[in-house]
């Protein structure tokens, strides 16, 4: 039947619409009922089996009746907006009607239709539990009294005479049996098919509750199936991929509906799903081509279904249909890192062995050292011809191993850097201590001027001694890539603020050089990269160590004197 929409405040909009597609079923099994009731009924007596039927004028007006009622009254229902309990109760009136008026025709209590007294009350029993069914058996009962009342008084129609010599029951006491026994079985009727009904109610209130649980939970299941970042894949017993989730499409590129029904072999032929174990890896080549390593396991998944399709036995689940569910996740990331920490480990066990070589190699040096600088204190004083080749060789002596000197200083600072003793100190004095170190050098060019742009009042939160290192090795670091006879170094400091109102200290160190090749700014803090020829590749690491140890941060760009800016700041408590 068709489905409309009726609204009434009474009942919730799920409820009365299914009424009202019962009350359109009610109506149609009405028509069918009497329709194969009376045909069959006229078709027996035509072959002499001695039914009590009405003449056919009779018959086909009670047939256009029922026909004409529910026709009127399905499309009453369907357009009106009114209660449809009413409307319901007033059908099983008309179907009790209906009965008595064909029993009536037909021989009152001798007629064989009074069971389909049954039809209005069971069917207003389950529609309209309790109040329909009982309503249905009163009306039911009520209407069968005045049927073998009349039948009583031997008022009926005069064709029963007439066509079938009708014998009327005069005895009061069996019409009365009659009248009771029907009348208790009507409410017996009445009562079972509302308890029937309730149980139906209960029945079907607890499968909408079940399925709404149901489709929550699936959607709940769903969400996290393809939410969740581990790539979940499901293969049936004939190795089949019968499910994929968000993470396996973007592991593998494929997407999810295009992964459905693909051979699992066939597009992932590196996977081995037969070796035992909790962990496996392996190398799998994305749809576009590129080749990954996945980190993956798997486990059985039993289908409940044997291989005739039929449900699996308890007792014999080892006969069921067997899948596999896979979880699979991206390592490439984790593998490249897994490397980087093997080969920092290595480069420490490298740098704390070669820190403890270098620490061995300073006390020779001295030595070395030493020795040399008396060598050359006698030679300048004897009067050798060879003295000024001797003189030569030892000043290269002390010039070598003043910088492998200055080489394993610088290393050991790298490799084991100490602990920031931090404190506040002005930073102007501790710049003009660095420039007046660095002018006591007897390379520092006379030429070189420094432009310095630092306020007295700024002072840093920091190791004064590793402050120190840091400007001093940028200073030295500018001086070498200067133009000769016209080096130009400028420093600037000065108290900025950031986004998050954090006060910090800003310091720039730039110089009038070539500049810093493009692609090369973050390639000159790591270790032992240098340009310079006597340079030793640890300066500007070790200032990025200090810096970053501090929790700061060092840049390297283009100055406006043309060569290169690097600028680092030291936070403030």
């Amino acid at each position: 039947m068709p489905e409309q929409n009726f609204s009434h405040s009474a009942l919730p909009q799920p409820t009365q619409q299914l009424l009202v597609n019962q009350l359109l079923w009610m109506l149609l099994l009405r028509v069918i009922l009497y329709t194969l009731i009376l045909g069959v009924s006229f078709y027996l007596q035509s072959r002499d089996f001695g039914l009590v039927l009405p003449p056919t004028p009779l018959i086909t007006i009670f047939i256009l009746l029922i026909y004409l009622t529910s026709i009127i009254s399905g499309f009453f229902i369907l357009g009106s907006k009114k209660d449809p309990v009413v409307f319901g109760l007033l059908q099983n009136f008309l179907d009790t009607s209906f009965v008595s008026i064909l029993i009536y025709y037909t021989g009152a209590s001798h007629s064989i239709f009074s069971p389909i007294y049954f039809f209005p009350i069971i069917a207003g029993g389950l529609i309209l539990p309790r109040l329909g069914g009982l309503l249905s058996a009163g009306a039911a009962t009520i209407q069968f009294g005045l049927i073998l009342t009349l039948e009583y008084f031997q008022i009926f129609p005069d064709f029963l005479n007439v066509s079938y010599n009708f014998i009327y029951d005069k005895d009061s006491l069996k019409i009365l049996n009659l009248f009771a026994v029907y009348g208790l079985t009507f409410f017996l009727a009445s009562i079972l098919s509302s308890l029937f009904a309730g149980r139906l109610r209960q029945t079907e209130d607890a499968l909408s509750d079940s399925l709404r649980s149901f489709d929550q939970l699936s959607l709940l299941y769903k969400q996290i199936f393809d939410d969740i970042a581990t790539g979940i894949i499901t293969t049936n017993d004939k190795n089949h991929i019968t499910s994929a989730n968000n993470a396996a499409s973007v592991i593998t590129g494929y997407k999810s509906d295009s992964l459905l029904g693909k051979k699992f072999n066939d597009l992932f032929p590196t996977i081995d799903l037969t070796d035992k174990g909790n962990r496996h890896s392996a190398t799998i080549q994305q749809k576009d081509g590129d080749q990954i390593r996945i980190g993956y396991s798997f486990a059985s998944l039993q289908s409940g279904i044997d291989a005739s399709g039929r449900p699996c036995k308890e007792r014999e689940s080892a006969k069921c249909r067997s899948g596999k569910v896979l979880t699979i996740q991206d390592i490439s990331e984790v593998e490249r890192l897994q490397e980087k920490m093997q080969q920092a480990e290595k480069l420490a066990a490298i740098g704390r062995m070669s820190a403890g070589i270098a620490h061995d190699f300073r006390n020779p040096l001295t030595a070395i050292s030493g020795s040399a600088q008396v060598l050359s204190n006698e030679i300048q004083l004897s009067d050798s011809p060879q003295q000024e080749e001797n003189s030569e060789l030892v000043h290269i002596i002390l010039r070598e191993s003043n910088r492998l000197s200055n080489t394993i200083s610088d290393f050991l600072k790298f490799a084991k850097p100490e602990h920031a003793e931090k404190e506040w100190f002005s930073c102007s004095r501790c710049l003009r201590e660095v420039i007046e170190v660095a002018k006591a050098d007897p390379a520092w060019p006379l030429s070189c001027q420094l432009d310095i742009d630092v306020n007295d009042k700024i002072d840093i939160w920091a190791d004064q001694y590793q402050f120190f290192t840091i400007l001093n090795h940028l200073i030295q670091n500018a001086l070498a890539f200067c133009q000769k006879e016209q080096e130009l170094i400028r420093i600037i400091a000065k108290d900025v603020k950031t986004d998050d109102k954090k006060e910090m200290v800003k310091l720039t160190v730039e110089d009038n050089g070539p500049g810093i090749a493009q692609g090369k700014e973050h390639k000159i803090f790591e270790p032992f990269y240098t340009r310079r020829v006597d340079g030793t590749g640890l300066g500007l690491a070790i200032v990025k160590q200090i810096i970053e140890a501090h929790q700061g941060r060092i840049e390297v760009d283009r100055s406006e004197l043309g060569g290169a800016r690097f600028t680092f700041t030291m936070p403030l408590p």
